[in-house]
């Protein structure tokens, strides 16, 4: 909660971040790349390392005064490393896109090829979309998922041959299905293209032990410090030691000036939190809802796209499965207090602020220590929402239920 300081000097600001704190507090957060940051997180974020400029990296900084942020700095590297059994790490990123772009700068030369999911099979902007600057920096080629939701590996090793990319990329922000790893590794190593992955949706799962590392089997890899990693928001890159100095190189000073050293503090926050056993058991529970979350929508007859999930999120085809937009899902969903986000579908036919599904994802629900039973209850108040409930009173009751449902499991609990 904001302190009475903050209350006394400025008001407005107060009742934004307590209405925030309630929002959060009596919703569902259901949007998968979100999660709740535990108290120590938080505590770290709010400190004096915010006055701090540390342009540079441990025992080679540009200012003085650098005791502290050396420490802190190194110890969320090693941390980092042990985490994912890195080589080297970068913790300095300012987001997973910063990360991605720092990548592509360190590996690459302009009008490079880079071969990526597209953003309507499950892709990333940051992955080659036509509206991003790196789409005009790069030559991006785009590979696509079959009908039945997999990768056809025969065919991206058919497209690499043919694209000869520079950079064979592999990750996704809206995939719900787990990637061959060693059959990137060896479509790369054939068309002696660098490997990179982005798991910036899978971290936490991964530090878990929950799903595969890509680690031992790509040049690098990103990924945010947020979303199911449950650390504050940012970005890291984790690379094979004969590419460090490069990618230490493109992010500062190649495209970033001094880090958020606070950030960096609840990064190492966060991978201690991250290497003890409570949260490989959260891991482990996270894929064990969205299973629950899937079998649900699939006795509902709902549209699960991808052929169902295999990691923290569902991808539902919500005009197919209720005549709903995903706007009007989304918009339906939030009535009730349960908050997804609006997604394309492969290939959708509608754009991007209207389109055809919903991405739901359950970190947040585990974090908050509800398992099968209650992801159950929440995807039976979905269901409701999505296929009937349309008056002001019913969607009031299923608001309620959801309210009663966040009080029995309390944020930070």
């Amino acid at each position: 909660m904001p302190s009475n300081r903050l209350k006394k000097q400025d008001k407005a600001v107060y009742a934004a971040l307590q209405g925030e704190e309630k929002r959060q507090r009596i919703g569902l957060e259901m949007i998968a790349s979100e999660n709740y940051v535990s108290q120590a997180v938080l505590e770290a974020l709010g400190t004096v390392f915010t006055n701090k400029y540390s342009e540079g990296y441990p025992g080679k900084r540009y200012y003085g005064g650098q005791e502290y942020t050396d420490v802190i700095e190194t110890l969320s590297i090693e941390r980092a490393k042990k985490l994912f059994g890195a080589e080297h790490a970068n913790v300095q990123p300012l987001s997973g896109a910063m990360a991605n772009i720092a990548a592509y700068a360190a590996l690459l030369e302009p009008g490079d090829t880079i071969l990526g999911m597209d953003l309507s099979h499950g892709g990333h902007l940051t992955h080659g979309h036509p509206v991003t600057f790196m789409s005009k920096v790069f030559r991006f080629v785009r590979y696509k998922t079959e009908a039945d939701g997999t990768i056809d590996y025969r065919k991206l090793e058919a497209l690499a041959m043919k694209e000869k990319p520079k950079l064979l990329l592999a990750g996704f922000s809206s995939y719900t299905r787990q990637l061959d790893y060693e059959k990137f590794a060896k479509i790369g190593k054939k068309v002696g293209a660098i490997t990179m992955m982005d798991m910036a949706h899978i971290a936490g799962l991964v530090a878990a032990k929950a799903l595969p590392s890509p680690v031992p089997h790509f040049d690098v890899v990103t990924l945010t410090t947020h979303k199911s990693l449950r650390g504050p928001r940012g970005g890291m890159i984790l690379c094979r030691k004969p590419f460090a100095a490069a990618i230490d190189k493109a992010v500062f000073p190649g495209i970033q000036g001094g880090p958020h050293m606070n950030i960096i503090a609840a990064k190492a926050v966060a991978f201690g939190e991250a290497l003890r056993p409570e949260f490989r058991r959260y891991g482990k529970q996270v894929l064990k809802n969205a299973k629950a979350l899937e079998k649900f929508f699939r006795a509902k007859k709902a549209l699960v796209l991808f052929g169902g999930t295999e990691n923290h999120m569902l991808m539902l085809d919500t005009v197919a499965s209720y005549g709903l937009s995903g706007k009007e899902a989304e918009a339906r969903l939030d009535a009730v207090g349960i908050t997804v986000n609006k997604n394309m579908i492969p290939d959708d036919p509608r754009g991007p602020m209207d389109p055809s599904g919903i991405r739901v994802g359950v970190p947040a629900l585990t974090t908050r220590g509800m398992k099968e039973a209650e992801v159950k209850k929440i995807a039976e108040i979905m269901q409701a929402a999505l296929a009937g409930a349309g008056s002001k009173q019913e969607l009031l009751k299923l608001q309620k239920e959801v309210a009663r449902l966040c009080k029995k499991f309390p944020i930070n609990h």
